[in-house]
């Protein structure tokens, strides 16, 4: 289907907007199912969406969250996505935080504690929040790792990978879901902001090659639409 773009004004329109979306997924499956799920990305930039989702009056004890990709690190380090997502819902009153890596962040033990959980919980997402680096990777899929193709198998959920070179800012073996995990999902989001990132998007676009730009991977799938927000 491809994706849909919307254009906000600014971080705050765009915060609003996506906030609506989320809450909006999060009541539907609450109402069909008595649960709901969501897979949240890290990064700075959707923060101030995560900390305004938490005030919303949901039935935060029959949500889970999970990260769409976590750093190999112990789990109280200011590097780990979960640590970042349990700060930022600490208003969601009883609202379950999954983890995709071991507490003391082992990658061999992450990865199988990754595939068991996924395994057990076999569910759609009721949403997905992407981010995108300024290399075009997605979740932790980066263009330059070595483990990038099991990142595209649709026959696995999660994978382990090593960015060659390892970003210097977070130089940590990562755990991520892979796109086929992250496109079973009611609504997939896509999150940018600035205009380096909407040039790299535009380039992406215009290439459609996964291989350079693994967002390509998300944004070319055939029978999801992406809502794409951006904002300056």
């Amino acid at each position: 289907m491809g994706w849909t773009l919307h254009t906000h004004a600014d971080a705050r329109q765009l915060a609003a907007h996506l906030v609506d979306s989320l809450q909006a997924s999060l009541q539907a499956g609450l109402d069909e199912h008595g649960a709901a799920m969501l897979a949240l990305a890290g990064g700075s930039t959707p923060w101030p969406v995560y900390q305004r989702l938490a005030q919303a009056p949901l039935a935060w004890q029959n949500v889970t969250l999970l990260p769409t990709d976590d750093r190999c690190v112990p789990v109280e380090s200011p590097a780990s996505n979960l640590r970042g997502l349990a700060e930022a819902f600490a208003p969601a009153s009883g609202v379950h935080l999954a983890a995709l890596t071991a507490p003391d962040g082992d990658p061999d033990a992450s990865l199988i504690q990754a595939r068991a959980w996924l395994a057990r919980h076999r569910q759609d997402f009721d949403a997905v929040v992407l981010g995108m680096g300024t290399d075009g990777h997605t979740a932790s899929l980066f263009p330059q790792a070595p483990e990038l193709a099991c990142g595209f198998d649709p026959a696995l959920e999660a994978c382990r990978f090593d960015p060659d070179p390892l970003p210097p800012e977070a130089p940590y073996p990562r755990i991520s879901l892979t796109v086929g995990r992250l496109l079973r999902a009611g609504a997939v989001h896509l999150l940018i902001t600035g205009a380096a990132k909407r040039a790299v998007l535009e380039e992406a676009i215009a290439l459609n090659d996964p291989q350079r730009h693994p967002v390509m991977a998300v944004l070319g799938a055939p029978a999801v639409d992406v809502q794409i927000h951006w904002s300056p």
